[in-house]
């Protein structure tokens, strides 16, 4: 029996965006390497976590998914297409199944239209239904179904708290009935208490729908509740990848390890065998990445070879990948890290 193919397959994706050095810059202009030969898949109904840190290019790897920003290399294969050749008609076709959450639910809904507008928008671009009654009264349903009011179809995005407008996103993005979902940290800006709603909520709609989802956030104990695997992202590069009970439980790298040391773990016997690991120094710019390893300036077991070659993506246990020379399970040998 032949294997069952992903939905989504991003295959050594990679972006840079050159550096404006003033009117005197050299003809070698420099290049931010913002997403460096980054691959993962993800199964039809699945949630992907991608995690890591701020400026790690979490956000650019969602949106060259979805190609708001063209790729420089490397592809994205979405129900068996590239998504990087499509010409504008067919990438339009592709957009109708694969939708995007933004971060921010104060900018990314438009202030001068009413949120029936808004969420009948994907309907009128794609063509759904014929008239603007059977839009508006489709969008009603919507938005009950993400909890908020019918009634409050006509209002404008300023009248809603943040996590209200963040359901109105959310309605939006499920208007097709997509069978992807990007949420690009759809909760870093809500409180505790509304995060917890908005991520019930994305769980009953995948039930429902059987929508696929790709979670980028930076909160490792929200990726935690939600994704079924979880890959770790550093400075453009994966750096492991597994389920996300193995992953929390067994993490092999020491970036993974160091950022779930802060992470506080359900099991009560994991959470005592393990120590606050802090990392030296700062993340080093995109611009001049170190060669090798990109973590090896703060990884706290770093030899040589680290610095001279870098990692491949190995399988370290079933279904457990990890991009690192000395791959151990959690801990880690040592904490301290001479520059």
């Amino acid at each position: 029996m032949a294997d069952k193919q992903p939905l989504l397959q991003v295959e050594h994706l990679c972006k840079e965006f050159p550096v404006d050095s003033g009117v005197f810059a050299s003809r070698m202009a420099k290049k931010v390497s913002a997403v460096d030969d980054v691959s993962f898949s993800i199964d039809v109904g699945e949630t992907f976590g991608l995690v890591g840190e701020s400026g790690c290019g979490k956000s650019t790897t969602g949106r060259c998914i979805m190609r708001l920003t063209a790729p420089t290399g490397g592809k994205v294969i979405f129900n068996g297409q590239d998504v990087a050749q499509l010409k504008k008609k067919d990438l339009k076709h592709a957009r109708h199944d694969m939708q995007y959450i933004f971060q921010d639910p104060y900018a990314s809904l438009n202030p001068r239209m009413t949120i029936g507008e808004i969420v009948s928008e994907p309907l009128v671009i794609h063509g759904e239904m014929g008239s603007n009654e059977e839009r508006m009264d489709y969008v009603r349903k919507l938005l009950d179904i993400v909890g908020l009011n019918p009634e409050h179809i006509n209002r404008y995005p300023h009248e809603f708290s943040g996590g209200q407008r963040q359901r109105v996103g959310i309605a939006r993005a499920f208007a097709l009935h997509p069978k992807l979902i990007i949420c690009d940290e759809p909760v870093s800006a809500l409180d505790v208490s509304i995060q917890a709603q908005v991520l019930n909520l994305l769980g009953e709609l995948q039930k429902e729908y059987g929508t696929a989802y790709l979670f980028i956030a930076h909160d490792l104990s929200v990726v935690q509740h939600i994704s079924d695997r979880v890959a770790v992202m550093y400075l453009g590069n994966l750096m492991e990848q597994s389920d996300w009970r193995t992953l929390y439980s067994e993490p092999y790298h020491p970036y993974t390890q160091a950022l779930l040391s802060a992470v506080p773990i359900p099991n009560p016997d994991i959470q005592k065998s393990r120590e606050r690991i802090i990392l030296a120094g700062d993340p080093p710019s995109p611009i001049d990445p170190p060669t090798g390893c990109r973590f090896h300036t703060r990884c706290p077991i770093a030899t040589a070879e680290c610095s001279q070659k870098k990692p491949p993506m190995e399988e370290v246990a079933p279904g457990h990948f990890c991009a690192c020379w000395h791959a151990e399970p959690f801990p880690i040998k040592g904490t301290s890290i001479k520059l």
